[in-house]
């Protein structure tokens, strides 16, 4: 029992919210134990916005975003694989042509869903997909993670699936955001954090290896 409220005492004080402004978190080699956990009280969405920024030389299958909760492990899921990037809601997934998705440079990506339409979208560096439904049902209990694909709540890691490189600028909104407030998040303007994940108040916790360093940008001569 002492055991156990010092564990709960500990992953507390880990989760203290940080302002990540001019971070990102670096994830530099391929494993199946290497991931952050996103903390947050919020529940029972009925709309998902996500944005994030990546870089990465990866050419295989990799995750972006996993949200699972207690019953679906791809309750709202953001993944590359080949030349499409999957968004899954409720285990229901929409593919997406990702012939923009580049290697070695910093990319905003962004994908919506609202439970009433049932439609998704995705946006590569400001650009949006088209609309494409894919229906589900109200998001439960968040279990979020960066850095790896969940295939069990909180776990289950494939070490094939993992993502390598560098990750920043997380947000996710309760709410399905305008492209003009998309606009505003990709091109570094002034813009409504998350209400529900901001990466400028943003409590984690990480485990195994992950570091959190100063973000890398292109130097203006």
């Amino acid at each position: 029992m002492a055991f156990l409220l010092l564990l709960v005492m500990l992953t507390a004080c880990a989760a203290v919210p940080q302002d990540l402004s001019g971070k990102m978190l670096t994830f530099p080699e391929q494993t199946n134990t290497a991931n952050v956990r996103l903390i947050t009280s919020a529940q029972n969405f009925s709309a998902v916005t996500v944005c994030l920024r990546s870089f990465t030389d990866l050419n295989r299958a990799h995750a972006l975003f996993s949200l699972a909760t207690s019953s679906v492990h791809n309750a709202f899921l953001i993944f590359k694989n080949a030349d499409v990037i999957e968004l899954y809601v409720q285990d229901r997934r929409a593919n997406f042509a990702a012939d923009d998705y580049k290697l070695n440079v910093w990319q905003s990506v962004c994908s919506t869903w609202d439970y009433t339409s049932g439609l998704v979208q995705l946006w590569l560096d400001g650009k949006p997909s088209i609309r494409k439904f894919i229906g589900g049902s109200r998001i439960g209990t968040p279990i979020i993670i960066l850095g790896q694909e969940q295939d069990s709540p909180g776990g289950r890691f494939d070490a094939d699936q993992s993502f390598v490189g560098m990750m920043s600028d997380v947000h996710m909104w309760d709410y399905a955001l305008s492209t003009c407030e998309i606009k505003r998040y990709v091109e570094y303007l002034n813009f409504t954090p998350g209400n529900v994940l901001n990466w400028r108040a943003l409590e984690f916790v990480t485990n195994g290896r992950v570091l959190i360093e100063d973000q890398q940008m292109a130097c203006m001569m």
